[in-house]
């Protein structure tokens, strides 16, 4: 991987395993939207971003050097070597069809707090609407961020949100979910729940002080151990994964505690990739619908 600066664009050349549409498309996060050149433009960690890719060759559009090692090269995960993932991945015939389905899926490194409040969202819900509503909760309550003429929002933060009754948040049209955010922001701000000390704990640990929060069950708290904790071994079961896993691995129907145990012995900590893998080539080809 080079990085080279044009303008105020950084330009980086020789990725591997790294496509924008895979990482963007997977279930992984609601803030990013293709535009109409085929690229992208989203914000994260309070920065807005306009990303392109071609190739092996990824544009930056109006960011610094600083931005970039602070924030995107971390958020991009692109330090980790996913070729070797995939290859121990790869060890049948259903894991090898999804690593090359969705060999360019990179899991982003998210913030928490953002993280929690969006897949309590995400809950019997589905993506164009959790992207709805989070558009809305930010553009409400987040701070804005001048960006290449445009104004964007940062999402907004948990002092900010605690002030706050269901009834605020009414306009965003989240529904039951009002109350969980609420919760959240409330637990967070208070110490209550406090990210310094999940991140020392394991992922057993962490789940647990996650599942305090109301509207973070079991799927929600998996998807934030992953997705906001860097926990790979987290092995999120939603309706998709338990269609595949049913349909490829099991003789029928079985339970969530069934296949995630399944998931923990056969993929180990490379639990995470493998389900976003399994995800991303599920969805996409509609496996296990009919």
């Amino acid at each position: 991987m080079e990085l080279e600066y044009k303008g105020n664009n950084l330009i980086v050349t020789g990725l591997k395993d790294f496509d924008l549409k895979h990482i963007f498309d997977c279930g992984q996060c609601f803030r990013w939207n293709a535009d109409g050149d085929g690229s992208y433009i989203g914000v994260a960690r309070g920065r807005a971003l306009r990303i392109k890719q071609s190739g092996d060759t990824l544009t930056l559009y109006d960011t610094s050097e600083k931005d970039f090692e602070s924030v995107w090269r971390g958020y991009f995960d692109l330090d980790r070597d996913y070729g070797e993932i995939k290859k121990k991945l790869a060890s049948d015939d259903v894991m090898r069809a999804a690593v090359l389905y969705g060999g360019g899926i990179r899991i982003l490194n998210q913030d928490l707090w953002e993280t929690v409040v969006s897949f309590i969202i995400s809950a019997s819900n589905n993506i164009p609407r959790i992207k709805g509503i989070i558009e809305r909760l930010c553009a409400a309550f987040g701070k804005e961020i001048e960006y290449g003429g445009e104004i964007y929002y940062s999402f907004p933060d948990f002092e900010a949100l605690a002030r706050l009754t269901p009834e605020d948040l009414a306009p965003i049209r989240a529904g039951f979910r009002d109350k969980y955010i609420i919760d959240a922001a409330r637990r967070f701000a208070s110490g209550d729940i406090d990210e310094k000390y999940i991140r020392s704990l394991d992922a057993e640990g962490a789940k647990k002080e996650l599942m305090r929060i109301n509207g973070v069950g079991n799927k929600v708290a998996n998807c934030i151990l992953l997705f906001g904790l860097s926990h790979t071994e987290a092995f999120p079961v939603d309706v998709w994964i338990k269609r595949i896993m049913e349909y490829c691995y099991f003789d029928g129907e079985e339970s969530i505690e069934a296949i995630s145990r399944f998931a923990l012995e056969r993929f180990g900590d490379l639990g995470g990739f493998a389900q976003q893998y399994l995800f991303f080539y599920a969805r996409e080809n509609k496996i296990g619908t009919v």
